[in-house]
């Protein structure tokens, strides 16, 4: 019985470290089948559940992380309800007040109504894809859902931040220069919107027709550029598309308010030093009225964009981590890049509803539901009160 015992352990294949690199070797090849035999034998990674039809898009990157853990996928769903419900009521009111309110409809809100058309379309395509793939913590809708999810965030996040820009451009125009500058006309800004939308369409497609691509990002539930990939025509997209997209943008909003500011300053400071000549505690009537109520605008408009660039800076982190190699981006890293981009939806509405009191005083009309705070407009109450005080007097 000894001799049986000894001969069966010596005639066990013993597997030395060497053996068993040797053994890996012999299953690794190149591309995603390869990866799929390397998880055959080892731990489950991210990719375990990406459907066959999708693994062409995978990049090797995302072979080394473990999946992730199950709450994050509930977590991210949960808050993309959220947001997406807020983004569609906030941004679809705001579009409905501002069409169908008469007193609205000026050339200047005209971009507005562009810039939360913009954020519905894009809150109304795209949450629901996350909100699906997050229920099944992989992305399960194939390739063409794929690139449309990719490509509706990248043409609709353009267009956001080109109107923007275009709402700055005429707080400029009307506070900078005054009378010197062309008004604004609704044919005008009809198509200023056109051009917007014609220019992200360019860089939208682009990567479809072959300049970048479309994958699935790290965590596996939202579609986004290629930045993992090291190739010269890769890279150079996201490096274009982060100029015209980004730093243009950010230079000619800076510019435009650095001279809003400026002159408001300075008109604040003249008026200041002329009522202290006159013994008066303010000049405010008439046309300063006017000048005071651009002011108020443009920080409006400065607030909504400073807050669409908070949203959309941690995508052009990690796509530039990404493209130069700076650190290793974890699947969990990713999922910010998609929150905060998508989360940049609900501010605008929230910001104009607050700030416009022509808008709030529409909306206690239409939609009084909706209405929080006061709708009277400050600067109307102060006319009102003055009036009151000198007819008692």
């Amino acid at each position: 019985m000894e001799s049986l015992i000894t001969v069966s352990t010596e005639n066990l294949p013993i597997f030395s470290e060497n053996s068993t690199m040797a053994f890996a070797d012999v299953t690794r090849t190149i591309g995603p089948r390869a990866m799929q035999q390397i998880m055959s034998f080892n731990n489950k990674t991210v990719v375990n559940k990406v459907p066959p039809d999708m693994m062409h898009l995978i990049d090797p990157h995302w072979y080394q992380f473990p999946p992730m853990n199950p709450m994050w996928h509930k977590i991210l769903g949960l808050v993309m309800i959220v947001l997406g419900f807020m983004g569609w009521c906030g941004n679809g009111v705001v579009v409905y007040i501002f069409l169908m309110t008469p007193s609205l409809r000026t050339p200047s809100n005209l971009l507005i109504v562009n810039l939360a058309f913009s954020d519905f379309i894009m809150m109304i395509i795209m949450t629901p894809h996350m909100m699906i793939n997050c229920y099944y913590e992989t992305w399960i809708l194939g390739p063409l859902m794929c690139d449309m999810h990719a490509m509706v965030g990248s043409l609709c996040g353009c267009a956001s931040i080109w109107t923007m820009t275009a709402i700055a451009l005429d707080r400029y125009n009307v506070i900078v220069k005054g009378m010197a500058g062309k008004p604004l006309t609704i044919k005008k800004a009809l198509l200023e919107i056109l051009i917007i939308w014609l220019f992200a369409s360019i860089w939208a497609i682009l990567p479809i027709v072959g300049w970048n691509r479309y994958v699935p990002e790290g965590n596996m539930t939202a579609c986004g550029t290629d930045y993992l990939t090291k190739d010269w025509s890769s890279k150079s997209y996201i490096l274009v598309y982060s100029i015209f997209v980004y730093y243009m943008p950010l230079l000619i909003i800076i510019y435009s308010y650095y001279f809003i500011v400026s002159t408001v300053a300075a008109h604040e400071r003249t008026m200041r030093e002329q009522a202290k000549k006159m013994n008066v505690q303010s000049l405010r009537s008439g046309d300063n009225q006017n000048i005071s109520a651009e002011a108020k605008l443009a920080k409006v408009a400065l607030m909504t964009i400073s807050l669409w660039f908070m949203a959309w800076t941690p995508y052009l982190v990690i796509n530039y981590v990404g493209i130069f190699g700076i650190a290793k981006i974890s699947p969990l890293f990713t999922i910010w890049g998609s929150l905060f981009a998508k989360a940049n939806a609900i501010y605008n509405p929230i910001v104009y509803g607050i700030s416009h009191p022509k808008y709030r005083a529409a909306l206690k009309e239409k939609l009084p539901f909706f209405v929080c705070g006061s709708t009277e407009d400050p600067s109307v109450a102060a006319k009102t009160a003055e009036t009151s005080s000198t007819t008692t007097t």
